[in-house]
Parts: C-alpha cells; structure tokens; sequence
C-alpha cells in the first residue's frame, strides 16, 4: 500500500475510491474496502481509501476530545492489512468542511484525485451539514462524469448493526471479547513505562506503570485485564490494572499499570504495546495487603489459562 500525504500529491491516474475517516478499521469498514478492490479489479483500476489525519470534529471544535480507536499510525497499519492499493491522508480543515458536496466531489474527489468511481458507505454522508445524501451524490456524479455507486449494508448473521460507536461502547463496558469480534483483530493500546509508585515489586507482583501514546486513545474501562504485552519483539503474557488503586489509596488519579508474567527485565522509557483480551474482573478494595496479593495470585492464574 502506498501512502499519499495531501503534502504530497501527485498526478493521479483514474481510480476507485471511498472516504470515511476509518476509526478502528473494524468489519464494517472491512466490507466496504472489499467491495471497493472487487469494482477497483473489474475496472482495472487501483484501489484508494482517502482518510483524514485528524477527527473531524476535533477540527471543527478544539474542545472536542475524540475518544479513538485507532491513532493515525495504527489506522494506515490496518488499512495496509486489507490489501487496498493506495492510502491517501487529508488534512481535514475548516474550509474543507465548507464545502458542499458537489464541490468536495469536484475540487477534492475529481480535481485533485482523479477518482472515476466513488464507492459511498451505505449510511455515509459527507458536505457541509451533510445535507445531501445518495440520489444527490449520484446526481452529481453524473454532472461530474464521475460513477456513484452505494455500498452494500454489511449484515452479520444476528443483523447486528457494527460501527466505531458500538465498539467504544463496548470497551468502555469492559466487554473486550465483543470489541475484538467488531474490530477483528485485538484492541491495543501503545504507551511508555513510567515512574510508578513501586509497590508491585514490594509484593510479588512488579508492574510496569503506563503513558499513553496519544490522549486521545480510548481506555477501556476501570479494572482488570488479561493482556498480552509486546516489547523488543517479544510477546508476554500479562495482567493489567485500570483504576485508582484503592487498596493503597491512590486517591482519584486514574493509573494503568501492567504486571508481565515470567519478566525481568529494566523497562524504564521503554514503549510497551498492549493487546486486550479480556476482563477478568472490576477493580475492588481489600481489606488489607495480604488479601490483595491472593487475589493477584489468582488473576495471575485466570491470566496464565489465557490461550
């Protein structure tokens, strides 16, 4: 998959092309690219999933803090996964939100990208206010010479409706088995190891205290978790903690720490990526230190099973 930066815009040959901003790149979206390299293929044409650098209301209202489920960086790994040709990265701004329709179909869609097919998402709707919907945009292909086409409903068996909203729904639920079905593959998070208050060790149970990469990256919600941890191209085992620590009376601060199972290694500064499996349970307080670490001692076995 080549990748295209707006910086760096070239003179396109005629494509197929969809638009969205891909937050997750869960099933739903999956089926809608496999859709578009099936019309890209009989076309002979490549295949082009144009994109945005930055959530587009986070652009239309500074105070908007998106809650993501894939950073940029994650988002163009997943969509390389899909086996598109080209990824191209808008800079999403306040006058491109200004413009209607019609005029993001010709000055971004045709003018700019050569796109001779667009494949819209079955709901997606795009241009100021999207006040316009499919028979609009179809019409103003055909003024365009440019073919609109509307994408099939992606139906799973249990007519589930799947969007990035259920999936945040979900993960701030703590139910990571059914965020990781939506998405299909596991919901990760990327962060550096910290200072910590360096108690885990004092106990049994040494835990690496996490940073995350980018604020706005959705974390799951507060407790326990079986995870799995990638450093240095190694894969561990391991049990997270979301939470306030009550038992040691971290007060309201929200900590994310991570004990890996059979490790010893120095990870100050180092970057962690950590994949959710599943939660194990709710964040709880014990009546003391002793009940607290047979709890560990049996989240880690919970952990241990985990294939």
């Amino acid at each position: 998959m080549r990748i295209i930066y707006q910086t760096e815009l070239e003179n396109f040959l005629p494509c197929v092309a969809t638009v969205g901003f891909f937050d997750g790149v869960h099933t739903g979206h999956r089926f809608l690219i496999e859709e578009l390299k099936v019309l890209a293929h009989t076309q002979n044409l490549e295949s082009v999933v144009i994109t945005f650098a930055t959530h587009p209301r986070k652009v239309l209202n500074s105070d908007f803090q998106p809650d993501l489920l894939t950073t940029l960086s994650e988002k163009l790994i997943q969509l390389e996964s899909t086996g598109i040709d080209i990824c191209v990265v808008l800079d999403f701004t306040v006058e491109m939100a200004n413009l209607s329709a019609y005029e993001f179909l010709k000055k971004i869609l045709l003018e700019q990208f050569n796109v001779h097919t667009l494949l819209v998402g079955h709901d997606h709707r795009f241009g100021h206010n999207r006040a316009d919907g499919f028979p609009e945009y179809k019409n103003y292909g055909q003024i365009l010479g440019m073919e609109v086409i509307q994408a099939k409903r992606y139906k799973t068996d249990e007519d589930q409706h799947i969007s990035s909203s259920e999936i945040r729904t979900a993960l701030l639920k703590g139910d990571i088995k059914h965020a990781n079905l939506l998405l299909s593959y596991e919901y990760s998070i990327r962060g550096k190891v910290i200072d910590g208050f360096k108690v885990g060790r004092k106990i049994g149970f040494p835990t690496a205290n996490i940073e995350p990469e980018d604020n706005s990256k959705l974390i799951p919600t507060i407790g326990v978790y079986a995870v799995r941890v990638r450093w240095n191209n190694q894969v561990y085992k391991g049990m997270l903690n979301i939470g306030h620590r009550p038992t040691l009376d971290n007060g309201k601060k929200i900590s994310i720490e991570v004990h890996i199972i059979d490790f010893d290694e120095d990870i100050y500064q180092e970057t962690l990526e950590i994949d959710f499996f599943r939660k194990i349970r709710d964040e709880q307080k014990f009546n003391s230190i002793d009940e607290l670490i047979e709890q560990l001692q049996k989240d880690k076995l919970n952990v241990m099973e985990m294939d």
